[in-house]
This record gives C-alpha cells, structure tokens and sequence, in this order.
C-alpha cells in the first residue's frame, strides 16, 4: 500500500481519518489503540507473514523496558539493544556476511536469501533510541499501547522519520481535534501530503526512467557513454532527493491530520556550502541518531582531535552499512566519513573558503559519492565513473530538461516544510492545492509507480 497509490489515497486514508474522527470525538479512550490497528493494518498490507515480527518487536522490548524500570539490571538493555541488532543483522546482513566470508579460500557460506522486513532497519533504531534513553534515566515507561504506537505508526514506520520518544509522547496524551488549531493542521498537513505527491510523481518517478537503464546496463557490464553516465548520475541525484523528501512530506502531512507532528527530515540540502552543513540539511532524523548514539559514544569531539576524526569516520561508515548490505555501501559511508573528517582538519586549521566553491565542491563530492549508492557493485560503480570521466564510448543524447527543472526546484526557495507552514490561510491557496491534487490522481493513473527508494533499507 504506496502512499502514492489509489488504494492508499482514496481507501486507507479516507477510512482510517473517518474512524477515528469518530473515535475521538465519541470514545476518546479509544483513540490510540484504533490507531495502533490501523497501524498494523497498513504493515500487514504488504506482507502478513511479517506482522508477527513487528508485534513480537514491540511485546520483547517492552517487556524489557518494565523489567529494568522494576530492576535496573545493568546489562538488561544492553542485551536487549543487542538482540535488536542480531535480529536486523539476521534478515538484513546474513547473505552479506556470507559473500564476505565467501572471498576466503576454501569456505562456502550458503546464501539462505531471506526476505526483508519492510520498516525494520526504522524500528529497529526506534527501539534503540528509547532503550538507551531509558537506561540514561532520561525517559519514563509507557504503557504497551503508547509504546506500540510509537514504533508502529504507520505514517513513519516503514522509512521513517526517526522520531525521538520525546517529540511524540506527549501528543498521545492530546485531544488533536478540540485544538483552537486544528482545522489549520488538517489543511497543512494535507498540503504537505500533495506536495510530497507532486515530488514523486512528477520528479522522482519521470527520472527514474533516466536512472535505471544506464545503470542497469553498467550492472550488466555494459559501457556507457559520458552522457549516459552524467545522465544517470545527475539524474539519481535529484531522483533520491524528490522520493525520499517526497515521502517524508506525506509522512509529515498524514500524521498533521491524525493530529501528531513528526520531525523535519529535510532543509534543502543541495544548497550546502560544506558536507557538515549537507548532512545538517539531508535526512536529519538519521543524522542526529548517528551523532547521538553513535558520534558521541565513540568519543565525539571531548577526546582530541584524533579520536573525533577517527569516530566520524566509524559513524558514517556504519550509517553507509545501514542503509544497504553491500561493499558499495560501506564505501559510500567511508567516503562521507574522510570527507567530513577533512572538513574538520579544514577548520581546525583556520582556513577559509569562498562559500560558492565551497557549495561547488560539496555538490560535486556528493553527487559522485551516490554512484557508489546507486550502483551494484563495485565493477558497475567503475564503468560509471569511467563514463563520467570521459573514457567511455562516445554518444550524445543527454536528456536534460527535467534534471535542469528537478535542480531548480531542489535548491532554489524553503522546504515543503517552511514552505507550507509560512502559507497564510486563503481560499485561492486551498483550490490551488486541491487542483494540484487531482493532476497528481490523474498521473498517478496514467503511468506505473515505482517504490520508494528507501523502503529497501
């Protein structure tokens, strides 16, 4: 069930806002709990065998959050984050592990192939996130169905935001529809979820069609020309940014409707003057995780300059492991890690740079980095890079009017988000939206769809 498909649109959605308007006016106890069905209806969607997962998920760690609340054991939750760990690693790591142990002579590790569970490299961190809080003294227990909620709810449990316990708690607790405001975040968030749909359906899924052919021919060790290469590359860049950014606008603007409001997760990031500033700006919720519980566990920036260099570099390496179980992506991590790492070396040494080569050199660097993201190998990554550097065959071709319409729209003007919350009320506005709603219907069935990106992750 796509957010950017009819039977979400035109079935879930509606039902789902109708029931529980109707809970939360007549039953307002009932509140949370319909939405945790709903939750579990939307995860079930995709694949039922899995539900038992999540729901066996949520139960354990709650289960561990009450006992260590009663006796604080010190390596209960330690434990318990690692058992979340070997599950992820299990479903999503095994077939990796085994073709690395398979570049040993002499040792054949069978790929077993299993299926990954949509969602849980997201609740699998959520987890983490308010076990560590809870063993910091930092957050309270909850009752089971607050907690389930706070893993399971649907706008974000599959490709996030990584919400914080302390940004969501305490709306459970809220009467959304009683606010003096909340005719104002119906249409907000329902502005949001339009705008996330005009992202993916007329950028994302149109250069998808740009992307997938020329990497699939590097794939296939094809060669490909220096404007299929650039094609592809400049193509995936922008295509990256309008389907994960385009999904967190609809994740943000369905949670505006149910009355919960869920982090920012992009800021323009193609506008960074630095790689520090990009990863300020690009999927956020990620980046303050890695700097909380990863950065600064490792040392962060309280043990000299050695060790904060060399905790970076692990961070970013491990964010790059996260996203995908390959070589390639261990690689993309690295790269961001040496590269934020010389931005620190950088600055340390006083040095300055103009701020239009300073953005000049950060694009560049991050959009020949999503290569190595993007392709499937390493061979695959190289013939696109030979491409990109002009030793590939010759062609022409290049296909540019919606790369240079998506590079537009990427880097000049705010974020849907500041964008949307600095609108005044207005009738004209609100045809506006609804008009840009139904073109959006109509192309939605007019072509095919394509999964978002980050659901693989």
């Amino acid at each position: 069930m796509l957010f950017n498909s009819f039977v979400f649109l035109l079935a879930f959605l509606p039902a789902a806002l109708a029931l529980h308007a109707l809970v939360e006016r007549h039953r307002p106890g009932l509140r949370l709990p319909l939405l945790v069905l709903l939750s579990f209806v939307f995860y079930g969607w995709w694949d039922v065998r899995f539900v038992p997962l999540l729901l066996g998920s949520i139960l354990a760690n709650w289960l561990v959050a009450r006992a260590f609340v009663r006796a604080p054991t010190r390596w209960l939750i330690p434990g318990a984050i690692a058992a979340n760990l070997v599950v992820l690693a299990l479903f999503k790591y095994l077939d990796f592990i085994a073709d690395l142990a398979g570049l040993i002579p002499g040792i054949e590790a069978p790929r077993l192939g299993w299926v990954l569970p949509l969602g849980i490299s997201f609740f699998t961190f959520h987890h983490i996130m308010y076990l560590t809080d809870l063993r910091a003294g930092r957050a309270p227990a909850f009752g089971l169905t607050k907690y389930a909620l706070y893993i399971a709810f649907f706008p974000q449990v599959l490709a996030g935001p990584l919400v914080r316990w302390s940004e969501i708690m305490h709306q459970f607790d809220e009467r959304p529809y009683a606010r003096p405001d909340a005719a104002e975040r119906i249409c907000r968030g329902l502005m949001l979820l339009t705008v996330g749909l005009s992202k993916k359906v007329f950028f994302g899924d149109p250069l998808a069609g740009y992307v997938n052919p020329v990497f699939q021919a590097a794939a296939a060790g094809k060669a490909v020309t220096t404007a299929e290469a650039w094609q592809a590359t400049l193509g995936f860049t922008f295509q990256i940014y309008f389907d994960f950014s385009g999904y967190t606008d609809m994740a943000l603007g369905i949670a505006l409707l149910f009355g919960l409001v869920l982090p920012q997760n992009f800021d323009v990031p193609y506008r960074s003057a630095s790689l520090r500033d990009f990863w300020r700006r690009w999927h956020m919720t990620l980046s303050r995780f890695l700097r909380d519980y990863l950065y600064i566990p490792f040392g962060g920036n309280r043990r000299g300059l050695a060790i904060q260099v060399a905790a970076l570099f692990a961070t970013m390496t491990l964010g790059g492991l996260w996203h995908g179980a390959g070589l390639t992506f261990v690689a993309w991590g690295a790269l961001h890690g040496a590269g934020l790492g010389a931005g620190i070396l950088f600055r340390r040494a006083n040095l300055r740079m103009p701020m239009v080569l300073g953005w000049a050199l950060t694009f560049l660097f991050v959009v020949l980095t999503w290569v190595l993201f993007r392709a499937t190998s390493f061979e695959a990554a190289l013939i696109v890079f030979k491409g990109l550097a002009g030793f590939g065959p010759s062609g022409t071709g290049f296909k540019w009017r919606t790369i240079a319409v998506a590079a537009a729209v990427a880097t000049v003007g705010p974020s849907a988000w500041a964008a949307v919350h600095r609108m005044p009320p207005s009738r004209l506005i609100a045809a506006a939206f609804a008009l840009l709603f139904v073109v959006v219907l109509l192309k939605i069935g007019d072509d095919g769809n394509y999964d978002f990106i980050y659901f693989q992750f």
